[in-house]
């Protein structure tokens, strides 16, 4: 089922405020996971993952942002769709 397009002026705003304030947050998150924790790289080495005996600061570095970069796209898709969905400007499947 898909929503028709209404283009009125209020629905663009809000369209678009909200897709702003996802993709802020999605930087908000990739900076954090981008840089904030690779400056801490020392700190959390002291801190040891249980199950794979790596330091915190090593794995993040070297696995945990990536993963949550990964993850970060699809869940961005993911809300961007239902943003668009919600406002009637989705694309067809």
């Amino acid at each position: 089922m898909s929503v028709e397009p209404v283009s009125t002026p209020e629905n663009d705003r809000d369209h678009w405020r909200k897709t702003t304030r996802l993709m802020f947050g999605h930087l908000a998150v990739w900076f954090f996971f981008g840089y904030v924790i690779h400056m801490f790289v020392i700190p959390l080495n002291k801190i040891t993952i249980p199950v794979l005996n790596f330091p915190l600061g090593f794995y993040m570095a070297a696995q945990g942002s990536l993963i949550v970069f990964v993850a970060m796209l699809f869940i961005f898709a993911w809300q961007q769709d239902k943003i668009d969905r919600d406002h009637g400007v989705a694309e067809d499947e």
